[in-house]
């Protein structure tokens, strides 16, 4: 697997967003998304990404257990303080700079 500098960090170059495995795009599955982020961590990817918001804390949950094991071989990448509140994504809208 090729990789890439982040800053001080050696990341693999393809990164695995977890984000699926808890919300959006169908039922979610426990068991085939650990087998998931395990595949691809042996098949070289260090970089994977959760945030709080994906299923209400699911994801950072089901990453977690996922990668107990091996937490020295990955470089977790999160995203906190995302408010899907009406009002915010309205004010946030209006903050845009114009295109």
């Amino acid at each position: 697997m090729r990789t890439t500098k982040l800053g001080q960090l050696t990341v693999s170059a393809q990164g695995l967003g977890c984000m699926g495995m808890s919300e959006w795009y169908g039922a979610t599955d426990w068991d085939s998304s650990i087998e998931t982020i395990n595949r691809a961590l042996d098949l070289g990817m260090t970089f994977i990404d959760t945030a709080d918001i994906y299923g209400a804390g699911h994801n950072e949950v089901l990453v977690g257990r996922a990668i107990a094991q091996r937490r020295d071989d990955v470089q977790l990448a999160t995203k906190f303080g995302i408010d899907r509140s009406a009002a915010t994504r309205t004010a946030l809208s209006a903050a845009r700079p114009p295109t």
